[in-house]
């Protein structure tokens, strides 16, 4: 591998559910930290059925913490609010920085920022837009974001968080062009008290296409296994890339392995 390859690759370490640790020019990034076992949140709740692979402890230091939103315990459980506390930088939505308080800061769609890399050069972190199922969503389940890493000599790589429209990814496209790495949340959760059932993040078909929207080079899929209200999983969503031709951009990465990209 040369130089190049070599700074331009990030490690992705999924640890179940929405959460996945990634290590990028030599920070090292969380995505919306989960580590509660399983067992029952209450009437209505979904509920998780596969303990993460990882304990909060065992994370080692984190440097960011990208959390989507901080509504929902599939994406900010008891746990992860914990371990934020010991993350220097926690970047998620506006409103919810104000609940999580510490060292969480609010970021608006397309807002960014630059953060130093032990490497020498920059990261920056721009909020992307989200939508958590169909039009109106935000108005009953709150706002949420995704993110984009990107700086000079290192890969580009889209979070997803939990947006379930193809629509919000092309006008992502629109305003920041392709992507190197996709980390897409799947799953095509749902919860029958909202939208009729309606899709809360990427069912397997809008994963596809936000895949060819994007021009990525890979897609890690996460959020597709281990909670009850995910009605698809990681062998539909394979079968979904092999019935498009696309087999090849899917990195489907066991919890607890990390892999290079």
């Amino acid at each position: 591998m040369s130089t190049t390859e070599a700074v331009r690759t990030i490690a992705v370490r999924p640890v179940g559910g929405s959460t996945a640790i990634l290590e990028i020019g030599g920070l090292r990034l969380i995505t919306d930290p989960t580590f509660d076992p399983p067992g029952d949140l209450g009437e209505g709740m979904p509920r998780r059925t596969v303990p993460p692979a990882l304990a909060a402890a065992d994370v080692g230091p984190v440097d960011i913490a990208l959390v989507s939103h901080d509504q929902h315990p599939d994406n900010l459980d008891a746990a992860g609010r914990a371990l934020l506390a010991r993350i220097p930088l926690v970047l998620t939505t506006t409103e919810g920085a104000e609940r999580v308080g510490g060292s969480a800061r609010g970021l608006a769609p397309f807002e960014h920022l630059d953060v130093d890399r032990p490497d020498g050069g920059r990261l920056r972190v721009t909020a992307l837009p989200a939508r958590h199922g169909p039009p109106g969503a935000e108005d009953v389940l709150g706002p949420v974001v995704g993110f984009l890493l990107s700086g000079d000599g290192v890969a580009s790589v889209y979070i997803s968080g939990d947006n379930a429209s193809v629509d919000v990814v092309r006008e992502i496209v629109e305003r920041v062009g392709p992507v190197d790495v996709a980390l897409l949340f799947v799953g095509g959760a749902s919860a029958p008290q909202y939208f009729a059932g309606a899709p809360l993040t990427l069912t397997d078909e809008r994963a596809v296409e936000a895949a060819r929207m994007l021009g990525a080079r890979a897609v890690v899929p996460v959020h597709c296994e281990g909670w009850t209200h995910y009605t698809q999983d990681t062998a539909s969503l394979v079968a979904a890339f092999a019935a498009a031709g696309r087999t090849e951009l899917l990195a489907v990465v066991p919890p607890g392995t990390s892999v290079l990209l």
